[in-house]
């Protein structure tokens, strides 16, 4: 299957404003990490913007994950883009 670069943005105050939607938002990113879907996502240190790779069989169904995710319809995610990416070294 192809992979998928998420890369985005957070709202300002992520930290205050995340809380209602954290636990959710983690579950659901654990059971597409468990799915084998999502192989990686987290912020970056100054929590400014977010960073995923997915092993899916399409950009939509990316696309459907993210805007289906608790962040993005809570307003903690504020932008992203998804791209198809070409894995040069690495399992």
């Amino acid at each position: 299957m192809p992979k998928y670069v998420l890369t985005g943005t957070y709202c300002e105050n992520v930290l205050e404003k995340r809380e209602p939607y954290r636990a959710d938002h983690l579950e659901g990113l654990k059971k597409q990490h468990a799915d084998g879907v999502l192989l990686t996502i987290g912020p970056t240190k100054d929590l400014a913007e977010v960073f995923g790779i997915y092993d899916a069989p399409d950009a939509d169904t990316v696309h459907q994950l993210i805007e289906g995710d608790p962040y993005w319809k809570g307003n903690i995610w504020t932008s992203y883009e998804v791209k198809e990416w070409i894995q040069a070294i690495g399992g």
